[in-house]
């Protein structure tokens, strides 16, 4: 039982992995970690969001964005302006300012796509984060590994037919005699015994 509940388990898992990743190719979801508390109280340290990638032009003043940083880890703060930059490429330039901050970031970010913050969860970010540990994820593969063998490896049945052939008959109801005699075809000597009654 313990098993069965094990392997599905991991089955769960490994399918939210797959439709996670799928979701994360075709429509360009993915989680981001909090290790900062700039977004408090809306989002505290700790927290895990769910953000999907869009573009810049489908940006509203007051959503929670992240945007990529060449030089830094990419920030997450709410957009207080967007405006079109200049010039024939579909490039915005955004200001941004953390709910906990007193004010703006310093510079603008001129950006083509952002991702926009669906929704978070607060404090499953260590959680997630240990995920990523290599000894974790070995162990957890080779506990995979271990539980599938032992589930698809051939197992030794008795035969039924076998089993019917070792049991000793049963002596508890033994044929009754008169059913075996009257079973017996009539001999020539009971003619002889029983010719005498016949002819009187």
């Amino acid at each position: 039982m313990a098993i069965d509940v094990a392997l599905w388990t991991l089955g769960i898992i490994g399918l939210i992995s797959l439709l996670a990743a799928i979701a994360a190719y075709i429509w360009g979801y993915s989680i981001i970690l909090f290790s900062t508390g700039s977004m408090s109280p809306t989002i505290p340290a700790g927290s895990a969001a769910l953000v999907q990638r869009v573009p810049a032009s489908e940006v509203h003043v007051g959503d929670v964005v992240t945007v990529d940083r060449h030089d830094a880890l990419p920030i997450t703060h709410r957009v207080t302006t967007i405006t079109p930059a200049t010039g024939p490429s579909k490039t915005y330039i955004i200001t941004m300012k953390g709910d906990a901050n007193e004010f703006e970031d310093v510079s603008p970010y001129q950006v083509s796509e952002v991702r926009r913050v669906v929704f978070s969860v607060p404090g499953v970010a260590r959680p997630i984060d240990r995920l990523h540990e290599p000894w974790l994820l070995a162990a957890l593969t080779a506990i995979a590994a271990i539980l599938v063998t032992w589930a698809f490896w051939p197992r030794r049945h008795r035969d039924p037919a076998r089993l019917i052939e070792s049991e000793p008959q049963s002596q508890s109801n033994p044929a009754p005699e008169s059913s075996v005699a009257a079973a017996d075809p009539v001999g020539p000597s009971e003619l002889v015994r029983t010719g005498s009654n016949i002819s009187a």
